[in-house]
């Protein structure tokens, strides 16, 4: 647990010098670079109801503003086109993407129409939009669907607020299964070490993600901003993070076979006996032949989705460099990382103005893009060495040597040669420690910009408590 913790304080005082807005007069994002794959993030900010642990930008939904601001958000993919971008890939998050399909299939439609080169899409959803109307309409626009479940328990539903929305853990369970053969990836989104999460329940809720069908599962710690925690802290209680790695290692052990103690790490990044394997330090995909037996026994097939490759909600992991539209988006391109307005007022008059909605901004120097670089790519498996000389001019080792000094000490690699580096088990929950608390320090990126609403929209969202998707 030191070592757990020490980790922790570094992150967290890392991403506090290098998470800070500043304000920018930029108007545009700056053009494409020649070579570089790049993945489109669109955000959609509207909920049918607010979950009180969410830090992202979420208002509650509107139909004539949440049209307004479809039609914009089409338009400011027309100027991201006109600077050249191109995409190979889409996420839509939010929010609540599908909170108006027309207008969401409006939206996936155009992005192909305008840029070519796009193989795959990527949306989030909530649990009563897996309706056959809406499947229908999302089935060959979205390749991946992503579904906020966060648990399957009735108590700890009705505490996030989640089950008068969408019903109880059995009905969300038969809906899943009933959508997973619409999409090439249907994922189960969920959370893990909430205050009265206990491990009985989240037994239950690996074994009901089991169950479900869904080809693959991504299990979140909650992350929750310190504003987020405070608020939290009143009503469901204080987040124990004392019993995080038992519940990582629960999760790791039921849906891979991984045994803790037992590390698997040197026969690679999968382990050798679940249905699911690793597809970064907290998703699990359903293996292919796992995959095709559940499709064979799923009640209606609408195409094949045994195909064996996916995408994850961390779609850093694949595409280091990434511009987000949408109020709230957050871009990382170069150096910089740009924090669109949280303004959905502020948003629509940028767009109809012909700008671009940035409102702060946050450089990255070349020890911060390193260790960057460092955390993502080995929360996706592996880091490649020859790729991270080229691109900083300096081994990891001797850009990072404390980082690398640290996981080496705790036994993080199953393969540390002059190619790449893998992880062991250890080295896994170690990064799950990273990528938490990096992501908390997101979470106060947005709080920062969430602190310039103003009048209703403040109301709004400081008067509905407090915000993790």
């Amino acid at each position: 647990m030191l070592s757990e913790r020490m980790l922790s304080t570094v992150v967290r005082g890392c991403t506090k010098q290098y998470l800070k807005l500043a304000p920018t007069n930029d108007v545009r994002m700056p053009a494409p670079k020649p070579g570089q794959p790049y993945m489109l993030y669109m955000h959609v900010p509207f909920c049918e109801r607010l979950c009180p642990y969410c830090s992202f930008n979420r208002f509650p939904f509107r139909e004539d503003k949440a049209r307004q601001y479809f039609q914009n958000m089409r338009k400011e993919m027309l100027m991201l086109r006109d600077l050249g971008y191109d995409f190979e890939s889409v996420y839509i998050g939010g929010g609540t993407p599908t909170i108006l399909i027309d207008e969401l299939c409006e939206t996936i439609d155009q992005a192909r129409d305008v840029f070519p080169s796009i193989k795959e899409v990527s949306s989030e959803t909530n649990p009563n939009h897996l309706i056959p109307s809406y499947l229908e309409k999302l089935h060959g626009r979205v390749q991946r669907l992503s579904v906020g479940v966060q648990s399957f328990d009735d108590g700890l539903l009705k505490q996030m607020d989640r089950y008068e929305k969408y019903g109880s853990g059995r009905e969300i369970l038969e809906r899943i299964g009933e959508a997973s053969p619409y999409f090439v990836s249907m994922n189960a989104d969920m959370i893990f070490n909430f205050p009265a999460q206990t491990e009985d329940i989240l037994i239950n809720d690996i074994e009901r993600v089991i169950e479900s069908g869904a080809s693959q599962t991504t299990f979140y710690p909650l992350m929750a901003s310190p504003s987020v925690q405070k608020s939290m802290a009143r009503t469901v209680g204080r987040v124990d993070y004392s019993r995080e790695k038992r519940f990582y290692e629960i999760i790791c052990e039921l849906l891979t076979g991984e045994i803790p103690g037992i590390d698997m790490g040197t026969a690679g990044p999968h382990g050798e006996r679940g249905l699911f394997e690793f597809g970064s330090a907290w998703t699990f995909n359903r293996r292919k032949a796992a995959r095709a037996k559940a499709n064979a026994n799923a009640n209606t097939k609408p195409h094949d989705n045994t195909a064996n490759s996916y995408m994850i909600d961390e779609y850093v992991v694949d595409f280091e460099e990434y511009p987000a539209i949408g109020s709230g988006g957050i871009t990382y391109l170069g150096d910089t990382l740009y924090v669109n307005t949280f303004s959905i007022i502020d948003y629509n008059a940028a767009i109809e103005r012909g700008a671009m909605s940035m409102m702060g901004a946050t450089r990255f120097s070349l020890r911060d893009r390193m260790r960057y670089r460092f955390m993502m790519q080995l929360f996706g498996l592996r880091l490649d060495k020859r790729s991270f000389k080229r691109d900083f001019g300096m081994s990891v080792e001797q850009g990072l040597p404390i980082e690398m000094a640290f996981m080496r000490l705790n036994g993080a690699f199953a393969t540390d040669n002059s190619e790449e580096l893998t992880l062991t088990a250890r080295g896994r929950y170690l990064v799950v420690v990273m990528m938490r608390q990096f992501f908390i320090g997101v979470n106060n990126l947005r709080d920062q910009a969430r602190e310039a609403l103003t009048g209703e929209e403040r109301e709004l969202i400081f008067g509905s408590g407090g915000c993790q998707h």
